[in-house]
Parts: C-alpha cells; structure tokens; sequence
C-alpha cells in the first residue's frame, strides 16, 4: 500500500515534488488557498488536488509526512494542526536529497551574501562540467532530482532558515553559514530561534564534510558548536586561521586559492564572499586555477549593489536585496560619502538604529512605504514619500555630480511589490526612463 503524503502549497516547489514523491510511488495530495495553474495535469498524473482552501478534511493523521512551502508559517492554523499532531513537515529540499543520492552539494546559508556566494560557486562548479544551481536562486532542488536524479551533479545551493526548519537527512559535503544579524522577526517566534535554525545546516554532516565558519562573526561563534565535521575556520583579517588573506592573496592553509586582485566585484565584503565560494569549489573539486579565472570574470549579482548608470555625474545603484540592516551596511561601507539613501518597505520587526553611524555619509535619506517615519530619528536630512517613484524623483531633484544614489531598502518588499526582484527591476526601469527622458 503506497505512503500517503499531503504536499501544501502549489507553487513551483511544490509541483516539482508532488511530481518526485508521485515517480517514487508515494500516494501525494496537494492543497493550496489559491487557484492551482497546474491542477489538470496533476490530476492526470493521479494526485488529488485541492485548491481555492484546504478542506478540513485534509486535517488527519494518516499522512506519512507533510511537504511544507517555507514561506508559509508554522502558525498558520492549518499547518500548526501536524505541528500539535507531530507529524514530520518538510520542505522540499529534504525529498529532493533523498532522491538525489549522486549529487554534491555546496550548501550556503546566512543573513547577507548568501546569493553571492551560491552564484560564485556556481560559476566555479561549471569548470567540472556538472554544475546545477538550486534553492532560493536556480531551481528547486526537487525539479533538478526529477530530472537529474540518477546522475552525477555538484549543486551550488542556496538556503533559507526557512527551508532549513524542514530538513531531516540533508548533509552537503561543503557549508557554511557566512554571517549572522537580526531577519525574519516577522516569522520567527524569536532571535535566537532564528540563528538556531541557521545552524542546522550541518547537523547531519559527516567527519569528511566541511563547515566553513566565521571566526569574524561573534554571532556566529556563539551559535556555531558542536560541530560533527571538519570545521574550516576563516577571517578578513586574521592569519592564524584555515582560510585567510596573506600577500594580496587568499590561502587556504598553504595552497593559494586566488590573488585578491582576481575579484573585480567591490567591496571587503566580496573579497569575503569570494575566499568563501573559492574554498567550497576547492572542497567540491575545483582547481585553484579555475577559482582565479571564474573570479576575473565575475561581475556581481543582480540587485546587490548594482551598477545601474551615470546621469550628470550622479550614480545610481540598485541594492533591491537589502531588505535588512547588515546588507545596507555592506553596501554604505562601499562608498566614501555623498550617499542620497532610498529606504523603506515591509515592516519585518526589525529597528534601524544601527544605521545612525553612516549618518555623515548619507546626504539625505528618502524613506517609503510601510517604514517610511522610522528612518526619521535615524539620519538627520531625511524625506519621506509613499512609494519608490516618488522618492527617487525626489532623489534627482536634489541630487548634484559626485553624489551617489543607492536604493538600498532595509526592508522587504511585500507593502508594495512582489519580491525584491520586482523591485529592483522596476528601479531601473524608472531610472532608465530618467536617462532618457531627463524627468520621471
């Protein structure tokens, strides 16, 4: 008799391993509170699906386990049910690994860098010949498992503590969590559970795998401990450590891995990302050469500290994947002065005090949305207008050659746009039309 298995949330994760769970013979149910675009085929293929609401006739306990989108809360009622029930919730990452045993896995998590990081790695696994990209950025691991399942892949993975609250098996040969500040308050019941779930990352790793830990981060090695692998220590600034800077290079122990004049990506914090991507290619098999070649022709990420253009020497940056005060500080730290501050956005329960110290920096702050009277007591030239348009018109009004416009919100973007793409996306748009224009 097959498994039964509910799956909530229909999403693209959430297709990808109904499919998976439905091709290794489990019984698979999916619900979701909207319309499901894929419902028919699902059907045919012999789930059950339901859609526009989850029937409470979905709440029993003959599920063998439960499939979870990340993004939906254990406290919402329906799920908090298997909760008190102690039936296993998932996420999609869990299934796609255990059915996906050729695969090695890069696993990258943190509060800022992770997506940089992943995307170096990527990048740097490519030179093998087997590279996939997968988690918050690439694809769910569960659609690369249905289609790769049975090769070979090294898999740059980028995580979520979402998704890592619904792990159970999951051990990746190489991790890390690169840093640690306040996110997600609005999701988590505290602090401390946040940074706890960071760390599970490495909790079913074996004395082979690697965890590369930050010895920069006091966060992080407060909460870093008990350690079942290798751990691989690193620093910005000290020697006496694994992974380190040493002649404007970066060693791992006594094996150069790159010069820091291979990194065309600004900022310290780059160089960061970079001495940590080139140590997990190292770990997965990349040679020091490849590291040095992928690093010379890297040129960022999208909407992390984006170069946009230059209009009547006045630069405008998109950094639409701040959406918390460790990732604006990163990219204030990467200008000298001049700063005209776009903030603002979904309230995640997090304060901006800390950001009072670039004060003489930031010409004006131009708060919006959701946040924007809290950035009032933060800077001492500061406007508040309601949406992003408007404060980067206000921006060009005032803004003169050499100063430096930076959208770098400290927020999510859920008040007023979809996700964070979307709106850096569609600051560059307004930004664009202004070049051409000469007015928005």
């Amino acid at each position: 008799m097959k498994e039964k298995v509910l799956v909530i949330g229909a999403a693209r994760s959430g297709v990808a391993v109904s499919k998976l769970l439905s091709l290794h013979d489990y019984e698979v149910t999916i619900t979701d509170m909207a319309e499901i675009k894929d419902k028919e085929e699902l059907i045919a293929s012999g789930m059950h699906v339901f859609e526009c609401g989850h029937p409470d006739h979905l709440r029993n306990k003959e599920w063998a386990f439960v499939v979870k989108n990340p993004g939906i809360k254990y406290t919402v009622p329906f799920v908090k049910y298997f909760v008190d029930e102690n039936i296993p919730i998932f996420t999609e990452v869990e299934i796609g690994y255990r059915f996906a045993k050729k695969f090695h896995y890069g696993a990258v998590t943190g509060t800022n860098g992770k997506t940089t990081i992943t995307t170096l790695l990527y990048e740097m696994l490519k030179s093998n010949g087997k590279a996939i990209v997968a988690g918050n950025i690439g694809f769910p691991l569960s659609e690369l498992a249905l289609q790769h399942g049975q090769e070979e892949k090294d898999v740059a993975l980028e995580l979520s503590n979402f998704q890592l609250l619904g792990i159970d098996t999951f051990a990746p040969e190489v991790s890390v969590v690169c840093n640690l500040a306040p996110d997600h308050l609005d999701y988590m019941p505290s602090l401390d559970s946040y940074y706890v779930s960071k760390m599970r990352i490495y909790e079913n790793c074996k004395e082979n795998d690697w965890f590369l830990r930050n010895v920069d981060d006091e966060t992080v090695m407060q909460y870093a401990k008990n350690i079942p692998c290798r751990c691989i220590d690193y620093s910005f600034t000290r020697q006496d450590v694994d992974l380190y800077r040493k002649d404007k290079a970066v060693w791992l122990w006594d094996i150069p891995l790159f010069n820091e004049s291979d990194v065309k990506i600004v900022g310290d914090y780059n160089l960061m990302n970079a001495m940590v991507a080139g140590c997990m290619a190292y770990k997965l098999g990349v040679s020091p050469e490849n590291i040095a070649h992928t690093l010379q022709n890297f040129h960022g990420v999208e909407h992390r500290l984006e170069y946009v253009g230059e209009k009547d020497g006045v630069r405008f940056y998109n950094d639409s994947k701040a959406t918390n005060t460790h990732a604006v500080q990163a990219a204030l730290n990467s200008f000298e002065k001049n700063i005209i501050l776009l903030a603002g956005g979904h309230d995640k329960g997090i304060p901006f005090d800390e950001l009072s110290v670039f004060d003489k920096k930031i010409k004006c702050c131009i708060s919006f949305g959701e946040t924007k009277e809290k950035f009032k007591d933060i800077f001492t030239n500061t406007i508040t207008t309601e949406t992003m348009k408007e404060a980067l018109k206000e921006a060009i009004q005032i803004a003169q050659s050499g100063d430096v416009v930076l959208l770098s919100p400290a927020c999510s973007s859920f008040d007023q746009y979809k996700n964070y793409e979307v709106r850096g996306e569609t600051f560059k748009e307004f930004v664009k039309e202004y070049f051409r224009e000469g007015e928005l």
